[in-house]
């Protein structure tokens, strides 16, 4: 029971002293993530990154559909032709 009492006012010490502490802290942090964000590197990066994604994205989506569509094609079509036309089996990885 004291074990329980001693972590209980620790934790409250604890609270009171980060909290007077940690709104100036978190302001620091704020502050040096902000400039780093807006820096000339990252802000180059960032718009090349939108840039890619803007141009390559549609066609990476098509080829995944196109991939996703030829797998569940594969599937389908294994899936009827074992013990008759059942259509109830699951594909084996080896049959994929």
């Amino acid at each position: 029971m004291r074990g329980r009492i001693l972590f209980v006012v620790g934790l409250g010490a604890g609270y009171v002293l980060g909290a007077k502490a940690g709104r100036q802290r978190y302001e620091q942090i704020a502050s040096a993530a902000d400039k780093v964000w807006n820096s000339p590197a990252v802000s180059k990066q960032r718009h090349e990154v939108q840039h890619f994604v803007e141009t390559k994205g549609p066609k990476l989506v098509e080829s995944a559909t196109d991939a996703a569509g030829d797998a569940i094609e594969k599937v389908t079509k294994r899936k009827g032709s074992r013990r008759g036309d059942h259509g109830s089996e699951v594909a084996r990885p080896e049959d994929v």
